[in-house]
């Protein structure tokens, strides 16, 4: 279940609530971790002198969050370091009582006063730790979260998230089909793209959006969707959160690492067609074959081979706006290239594209829904206005 659902980051490390971010955990062997803290402090976060920075992330990446706070500190600016590991998400659900999953989160609403940038390396190992949770809780959870997510919506703090969906564990390399030393190599590829072109790259598409008006999704799969984007601000995801971002507003002071990816929220209403989606995987259970009909930007039937009920289940939690088409997202990164025969999927592989439902909010979007879904599509066609983006899967600019 991997969804970018706004500012997951936040909400996970102020509050202790999980959210559906991605599955990662803790294999760094291949990076040269000192470089890495450095990158995400100096380049990606552009942290300055005097600010207060939360540094996050799992108890098996220590070295490297260590690393993350001194070179934080070595800016003239102050790290608060947290940690996280699935055995204690787990026991925030089975051992703390449901009736406190109402409570307002008192304690992140006084840190996102005083904090003033996140770096967050994702910390989950297990797809399926929480699967016997009832969805209910979640949703209770994220509801109470919700002045939390107003507060940073109006008040942004600069985040930069490590992990993107691929983040190198053995839970993920088996849901990929690969050797984990593979995936960790594509990873780090991945973080060490060359961040020049990559921006070139997605200030070109993100140019081509702005000045189009329809977008035709097409897949051998039986993809065939249209959608309105003209008037939509468009944001890319290069590495850097740089002024010209900051602009933009709050999803605008965001980074997913690896980077490479180029999104918006279309026009509300204006989706129409199937979405085809031959693998989706929540809480650990596949959903193959998945089938979605879209009328007027709505979801109006669902269908799957497999786990459809399962994700009824968890589609049904987020109640109001979840039926809403809602994303749309380019991948551009040329060096995490998904090996032949895998089931590799995450969103910047270049030329990947990615579609959601639900929360927009950290693509521009106004669906502030308590949940969101997003689903890749990978092999597609997409044209703008008839000027083909992406053919079977290969980025064209």
């Amino acid at each position: 279940m991997k969804s970018k659902f706004f500012l997951f980051m936040v909400l996970f490390a102020l509050t202790g609530y999980v959210t559906n971010a991605q599955s990662t955990g803790g294999t760094t062997a291949n990076a040269d971790l000192e470089k890495v803290a450095a990158e995400l402090v100096n380049n990606c976060a552009g942290i300055s002198e005097g600010d207060i920075v939360m540094v996050s992330g799992g108890v098996k990446d220590m070295e490297l969050l260590e690393n993350i706070a001194v070179n934080v500190r070595k800016k003239g600016a102050f790290p608060l370091l947290t940690v996280n590991s699935d055995r204690l998400t787990r026991k925030m659900y089975t051992e703390v009582p449901e009736k406190y999953d109402s409570q307002a989160p008192k304690l992140g609403m006084h840190m996102v006063k005083f904090i003033t940038a996140q770096i967050a390396v994702s910390s989950d190992e297990s797809p399926d730790l929480l699967a016997d949770i009832p969805p209910e809780r979640f949703k209770t959870r994220r509801d109470a979260s919700k002045q939390l997510r107003d507060y940073v919506e109006q008040n942004p703090i600069k985040m930069v998230a490590l992990g993107n969906g691929m983040y190198p564990t053995k839970a993920n390399a088996d849901e990929f089909g690969i050797p984990l030393n593979q995936l960790t190599e594509i990873f780090w590829s991945g973080v060490n793209v060359d961040y020049n072109k990559l921006s070139a790259t997605g200030k070109k598409l993100e140019s081509q959006l702005a000045n189009g008006n329809e977008l035709e999704i097409t897949n051998k799969n039986g993809t065939s969707l249209k959608v309105k984007v003209n008037g939509c601000p468009t944001f890319c995801s290069d590495g850097i959160i740089g002024e010209e971002d900051i602009k933009k507003g709050s999803a605008g002071y965001s980074v997913y690492l690896p980077a490479g990816e180029v999104y918006l929220a279309p026009v509300a209403g204006t989706a129409n067609g199937k979405v085809v989606v031959d693998n989706f995987t929540i809480m650990g259970k596949p959903v193959e074959g998945l089938v979605m009909e879209f009328k007027n930007g709505k979801v109006v039937s669902m269908d799957a081979k497999t786990n459809l009920e399962l994700l009824k289940k968890y589609y049904k939690t987020g109640e109001k706006g979840m039926d809403e088409f809602s994303v749309i997202d380019f991948g551009i990164n040329p060096n995490v290239v998904i090996p032949e025969g895998s089931k590799l999927l995450t969103w910047m592989p270049a030329g990947m594209v990615t579609v959601g439902v639900g929360n927009n909010m950290w693509a521009g979007g106004s669906n502030d829904a308590s949940n969101g879904f997003s689903f890749f599509i990978p092999g597609s066609t997409v044209k703008l206005d008839g000027k083909t983006l992406v053919e079977n899967g290969n980025l064209k600019l």
